[in-house]
């Protein structure tokens, strides 16, 4: 007779510690290093056993980090964290990974938040209380905290975690996803999941070998032939972004140089046992946690991922990725798949009006007024305003939080008195920038960077220049015959 046992969990304090010549070996062996699933035995059976794990909606939690401290999107996220930019017209950034989750059948969805919450604290609990997860499916927003124990703010991702490991742990999930939100990519996790448990994996980060991201900061990884982790740099010095090699192989160098993604599976025990016993004091996931694990002999391997992946850490990237979505070209993001939705909030806007405007390669949102206006290879926010013979090429207009109605402006004064709305004034031309939400643009302006400015900070004025793109701040008012 087939029996169906539960398989106890061995704590990790009493796992065998790989030595350095097991990172180096040859090893074959496939007798599970640990289990914490179900598996069919049999008296006459001598084969391994058969794993068979609950559906991921049922054991698996993702932890979303929603913003940080410190950010190359400045001034984008001086009132915002990085989850909450807005991007394609209709999204934020934390769209993505919530999406990505829902769509891989997790849904027990944790965003740790912090730093300029506000806007993405009330953006998730707005848009995802009512879909459809299931009975046990959530969106929850765990926003930082003092406490009697602990006095000060999140310290960096593994001590928040840490501090949040008594609302986590109420559910029985066997796997913990941590991911940024803040990224451009399509990743079924089911498949970053399976790997993880069909190898026993205590840890598994997705990588990525795309060349186009050259930001170091989730770090680089040497792996072995069998994608085993031998070494993980999370800042490595100019000299270690060579090409890594492992001995012996047949394969290219690049085979085995990768990028960390950020993004972690990690079994819950294991979890806990390295934020609680091993590394109490860890403030970084990446660079303290991880990287400890590794020095401990911990099964970590690297999942490769070969899709389209952009860290928005900088203006450049993100600039680049929203131009990357008006363009017929399957090189950037694909915001319209039907097979893998992106979910956000329900706005229930009216269509977008246009009044003899020429709209050529562009994304346009929802709600917003275009009079005889040319908009150009641009991505058009919510509820944006365009007068008359405005131009608008190669920019990325946020758009507004209100309507502005006639006899009833909420318009702004600028410093000589003049009235301005919200919007893109009459007979001003907009070209590579990127226009925050509420911003006034006087009529006549020219943003257009005509001295090849490649950085500046002009905060006083409203505006800034990074990498040569021009960024108006939110609600900055730009005066009419203004020339950035």
């Amino acid at each position: 007779m087939v029996l169906l046992h539960p398989i106890s969990t061995i704590p990790i304090d009493k796992l065998p510690i790989r030595s350095s010549a097991f990172r180096n070996r040859k090893w074959t062996s496939k007798q599970p290093y640990t289990t914490t699933g179900l598996f069919i035995s049999s008296s006459w059976q001598s084969d391994p056993p058969i794993q068979v794990f609950p559906p991921l909606n049922q054991s698996v939690a993702a932890v979303v980090f929603g913003d940080g401290s410190e950010s190359g999107l400045y001034p984008l996220t001086k009132k915002r964290s990085e989850g909450a930019i807005p991007v394609a017209a209709n999204y934020r950034l934390v769209d993505i990974a919530v999406s990505n989750c829902i769509n891989s059948n997790i849904t027990k969805i944790y965003a740790l938040t912090q730093f300029n919450s506000t806007s993405l604290n009330s953006h998730l609990s707005r848009a995802y209380s009512s879909i459809g997860l299931g009975k046990d499916g959530f969106v929850e927003v765990l926003a930082a905290y003092q406490s009697p124990e602990d006095q000060d703010w999140f310290q960096g991702s593994a001590d928040a975690v840490r501090r949040c490991l008594w609302i986590l742990e109420e559910h029985p999930v066997m796997d913990f996803l941590v991911l940024p939100s803040y990224h451009l990519h399509r990743m079924d996790y089911q498949k970053l999941i399976q790997a993880h448990r069909s190898s026993n994996a205590d840890i598994t980060i997705a990588v990525s070998c795309c060349t186009r991201n050259q930001n170091r900061g989730f770090g680089f990884l040497k792996v072995d032939c069998e994608n085993w982790v031998l070494e993980f740099k999370e800042k490595p010095e100019q000299e270690l972004l060579k090409p890594m090699e492992v001995e012996g192989s047949q394969k290219s160098k690049d085979d085995f140089c990768y990028m960390s993604m950020g993004i972690f599976a990690i079994k819950r025990d294991v979890m806990v046992k390295l934020l609680t016993a091993y590394f109490p004091k860890a403030n970084d996931l990446g660079s303290e946690v991880i990287t400890g694990a590794i020095s401990m002999g911990l099964k970590v391997q690297a999942y490769i991922y070969d899709g389209y992946w952009e860290d928005m850490g900088t203006i450049e990237a993100f600039y680049r990725a929203n131009m990357e979505s008006t363009r017929k070209t399957t090189s950037g993001f694909n915001f319209f798949d039907r097979d893998s939705p992106l979910y956000t909030l329900p706005r229930n806007l009216p269509p977008t009006t246009m009044t003899d405007a020429m709209i050529v390669d562009s994304v346009i949102g929802d709600g917003c007024i275009f009079n005889r206006c040319k908009v150009k290879g641009s991505v058009i926010g919510m509820r944006t305003w365009i007068g008359d013979g405005a131009v608008v090429e190669d920019s990325v207009v946020m758009g507004s939080d209100i309507y502005q109605m006639e006899g009833v402006k909420k318009s702004r004064m600028d410093k000589h008195g003049m009235d301005i709305p919200i919007g893109v004034g009459e007979k001003s031309h907009i070209r590579k920038a990127i226009i925050d939400k509420n911003a006034h643009i006087g009529k006549s302006v020219k943003i257009m960077n005509r001295d090849n400015v490649q950085e500046g900070n002009r905060e006083d004025r409203g505006y800034i220049i990074s990498g040569g793109i021009v960024i108006v701040l939110r609600s900055a008012v730009i005066p009419d015959g203004s020339i950035l």
